[in-house]
């Protein structure tokens, strides 16, 4: 089944590298167009510059980008007027952006990386569904996908309050669900150990032992991610909301609960 997406306008929080640049990547490949946002101007125009790159002439005219820090909801208000403005709608948000700026004991956690992580990863998509709702969704329906982990149903070593910050998004997905239908469906995606620059840590010491470990024998890429984002953005899936679709090539199967680095 191939899944388009014409005539939509998509906005990708994170969307300069990683997951967030593979999922603004299969949405304009499905013909919508898309808005990327992140903190920094040059990646943003990088970004951009890959997406057409690989596309091609296709996304011609389709692709822009708008600089916003995703914690902030007075940016978030920002970036959502200004797609409009470029664009006429936001039909699908894409919460993708996060933060972990501290690896440890939970235990030992200061309050300002709390705070930093709580802001981006838990109050921003909140913050981006909020001003989505009000600019657009509101009066005319959507849908949005909250990028979540399966470190959100587990217990991991050094990221514990990176995980809470993620289980509280899954919780978040449910409860706008609950609020936001029938006009807009709110799912989200709970990935494993996926090869990104922000999980090198986690993936790139031991690999070969990970995925060994894993029933798909292997880590993840962004593209896989972005795949399941596409499907649950689409119509395709227009009688699911209040989910979270576990991408993790098994993790969850095994039976440290899907524990990566033990």
């Amino acid at each position: 089944m191939e899944i388009r997406l014409d005539g939509k306008t998509a906005l990708v929080t994170g969307a300069s590298r990683g997951i967030g640049l593979a999922v603004a990547t299969r949405l304009a490949e499905a013909g919508a167009q898309v808005m990327l946002s992140s903190r920094k101007a040059d990646g943003l125009t990088a970004a951009q510059e890959a997406i057409e790159a690989e596309l091609g002439g296709p996304v011609a005219g389709r692709v822009a980008w708008y600089v916003a820090n995703a914690g902030d909801p007075e940016q978030a208000d920002a970036c959502v007027v200004a797609t409009l403005e470029r664009f006429g709608s936001v039909d699908i948000l894409v919460n993708n952006a996060a933060a972990n700026p501290y690896y440890g004991p939970m235990i030992e956690i200061d309050g300002s990386r709390s705070a930093k992580t709580v802001q981006v990863n838990q109050e921003g998509p909140l913050f981006w569904t909020q001003a989505a709702w009000r600019a657009h969704m509101a009066g005319h329906g959507g849908s949005v996908v909250n990028v979540a982990s399966i470190g959100g149903m587990s217990v991991e070593p050094g990221i514990g309050w990176y995980n809470v910050t993620k289980a509280a998004v899954i919780h978040l997905t449910s409860q706008l669900a609950a609020e936001l239908g029938p006009s807009v469906r709110v799912n989200s995606v709970a990935p494993g150990l996926v090869r990104t620059a922000m999980a090198r840590a986690l993936w790139e010491p031991g690999e070969a032992s990970i995925a060994a470990r894993l029933p798909l024998r292997r880590i993840g890429e962004p593209d896989d991610i972005a795949r399941a984002v596409v499907f649950l953005a689409s119509d395709a899936a227009s009688w699911i909301t209040g989910h979270t679709l576990v991408v993790d090539g098994g993790a969850l199967c095994l039976p440290s609960g899907g524990v990566v680095g033990d």
